[in-house]
């Protein structure tokens, strides 16, 4: 049973979105202020968050922000419905995804269920049950990624990527010089049936390039074609 913390200010939100989540079978928490959140993610983390930006003592940026620091686990955002600039800001800060209100809870739930695949599937690979996906070393220039052990380096430095950021990385760099479009790249990152946009994926390629610039400042691999898509280039 997979445990998710539910974490937002609005009481009705917490009541109702626990109850569906229980009825699909999840173990959920419910926290009505990030700081609480936080108090309680220090002692033991949860499977999955899905957090409200905007909430007392402490925001769902800055949890989020926090809980980067120590874990990569699937976080989800909760945003108002016209705020843009929040859905951007929380993609490039390292959620997974974003989920605007006011929102269906049956898709709450399917992109839940598809994040929570998702890092089955890398867990499963990383101990050796899992029979999908490719788990050899990956090695493209300056770029090495090793998905039993979801590690990244580049130049030898150690790049810390979410789950979306490696998937992303890794479609890019198995085919050095072919363009990937927004769609391939979708398909990639998130399950065939849960929707999202393009903002999102660029969202994440703006992230990754930033994590990657940690390592090196110089880092330019990633190039935008814009209209078409992504692609990699081998330095």
């Amino acid at each position: 049973m997979s445990k998710i913390a539910l974490v937002d200010d609005d009481r009705n939100i917490l009541t109702s979105v626990s109850m569906t989540l229980e009825a699909e079978g999840f173990e959920v928490e419910t926290y009505n202020d990030g700081q609480a959140a936080l108090d309680a993610f220090n002692k033991k983390l949860p499977d999955m968050a899905v957090l409200d930006i905007k909430m007392p003592r402490m925001d769902g940026m800055d949890l989020l922000q926090r809980l980067r620091q120590k874990t990569q686990m699937p976080v989800i955002f909760l945003t108002s419905k016209d705020d843009e600039i929040d859905e951007v800001l929380g993609l490039r800060m390292g959620a997974d995804d974003y989920v605007k209100k006011p929102f269906s809870q049956r898709l709450l739930v399917e992109r839940i269920r598809a994040l929570l695949r998702r890092q089955e599937a890398i867990d499963a690979d990383a101990d050796g049950t899992g029979g999908g996906g490719e788990t050899k070393v990956m090695e493209r220039g300056n770029l090495r990624m090793d998905p039993l052990r979801h590690a990244v380096s580049w130049k030898g430095q150690d790049v810390s990527l979410t789950v979306t950021e490696f998937l992303l990385l890794q479609a890019l760099a198995q085919r050095p010089g072919f363009v990937k479009s927004r769609d391939q790249l979708m398909d990639v990152a998130y399950d065939d049936q849960v929707y999202v946009d393009d903002r999102t994926i660029d969202s994440h390629i703006k992230r990754l390039r930033k994590k990657m610039r940690t390592a090196d400042q110089e880092f330019s691999a990633i190039e935008t074609l814009y209209g078409i898509g992504y692609r990699y280039n081998e330095e």
